[in-house]
């Protein structure tokens, strides 16, 4: 009997270990909330197996990825539909590799495009499968019609913003508010950045993108944005914020623009260290801004697409600004370069005029706070893992 019952416990645990989640993500930002979500799910329960498509976040957390994400990250209309059989290509192995792996829960997140319609066939496949998403597609945005699609393949939808909820209950789609994991605490850091800052410099930190299409676009405007400023600054450091898989391109095109006051960096815990030490950023609009008024860092927001891209999301957004901050209150309180606008004139221009007014740094400073903490709640990622924990 002593026999059967440790049998028993040994098959009783070895269940226990075969539960499996695949983690999907189809761009840098997912990655990153992903892998804090599922750095505590690994705290709370360790014998948890996972796969994924990810990046260099989850890699770091020990999380085996199929393919980089690279091949998948394509920005904009023109972009996508010239790349849509590669897409779909991507989608239907995604697909095949998920049902081989067998997972309890596909936790998929933001890139919606991607992750969603891969989500929708594995719920088709085997409606076993729990699907839980976070980051909700912006459908205060635009698209409003996809929610009612949502139902059929989503089992929860984990939402970053308190505003999103009314849109999702209304269809009856389980959701809950988590905040947003990149404004959980975090522990001081201990880095030293002097070695990377000399001589007593100022920092204005630049975020060119995560994506080739938009460092390609953004960072000659930026070098350029650069030179202008070294007429009137003198004792200020440029540093770009880039990914491993970035680093080099910036870093090249800095070498060739002869600039000797920029440098590169993509370790994520020096990037942090330098944003709270920056007295400004430039940034293109994205996740990153919220990350950036965290560190209660003023800046502004800069973008530059397709002509084409451009056309058909203006005839298609129903918001005014183009940052999640702006949008939330209603008010550009970070000012918004966007295409025409943005170039290095009026970059400068901007830029220049918050430096030579400390009020106005302020006044952005205390505006953005007001919203940020509206998108806070105690602990965001432990409120993810509990409810990835609960679908098992």
């Amino acid at each position: 009997w002593g026999n059967i019952s440790f049998n028993r416990s040994r098959i009783f645990m070895e269940v226990i270990q075969m539960k499996k989640i695949f983690v999907l993500t189809g761009e840098p930002s997912g990655d990153k909330l992903a892998s804090k979500a599922i750095s505590d799910l690994k705290t709370i329960n360790p014998n948890l197996e996972y796969l994924a498509v990810g990046g260099e976040n989850l890699k770091k957390i020990g999380i085996k990825t199929i393919f980089d994400l690279k091949e998948i990250t394509y920005l904009g209309f023109t972009s996508v539909f010239l790349n849509i059989f590669k897409i779909k290509k991507k989608i239907n192995l995604t697909v095949k590799e998920i049902i081989k792996f067998k997972p309890d829960i596909l936790f998929s997140v933001d890139s919606p495009d991607f992750t969603l319609r891969v989500a929708k066939e594995v719920k088709k496949i085997d409606s076993r499968i729990k699907t839980i998403h976070l980051v909700a597609p912006q459908v205060w945005v635009w698209r409003e019609h996809r929610i009612k699609k949502l139902r059929s393949f989503i089992d929860h939808l984990l939402l970053l913003f308190p505003f999103e909820k009314k849109y999702f209950d209304k269809e009856n789609i389980n959701s809950t508010f988590i905040g947003h994991p990149l404004l959980e605490s975090n522990i001081k850091s201990k880095i030293d950045i002097s070695q990377i800052i000399k001589d007593n410099k100022k920092i204005i930190s630049i975020f060119p993108g995560s994506r080739t299409s938009e460092i390609n676009v953004l960072t000659p405007i930026l070098i350029n944005f650069i030179k202008k400023m070294n007429v009137e600054h003198k004792d200020i450091f440029f540093v770009f914020h880039s990914t491993n898989d970035h680093i080099k391109t910036i870093q090249g095109l800095l070498n060739s623009s002869g600039l000797m006051n920029c440098g590169v960096i993509s370790n994520q815990e020096i990037k942090l260290e330098v944003l709270k030490s920056s007295v400004f950023a430039v940034s293109k609009s994205g996740t990153i801004s919220i990350e950036i008024c965290n560190a209660k860092v003023p800046s502004i927001i800069i973008y530059k697409m397709n002509i084409i891209n451009f056309l058909i999301i203006k005839m298609l957004v129903k918001v005014k600004y183009a940052n999640i901050i702006n949008i939330a209150a209603d008010e550009e309180i970070l000012p918004e370069l966007l295409q025409s606008k943005c170039n290095p004139e009026n970059i400068f221009l901007t830029v220049d005029k918050f430096l030579k007014n400390k009020e106005e740094i302020k006044k952005q400073i205390m505006s953005f706070q007001i919203v940020i903490d509206k998108f806070k709640t105690k602990h965001p990622s432990k409120i993810a893992s509990s409810i990835l924990i609960n679908h098992f």
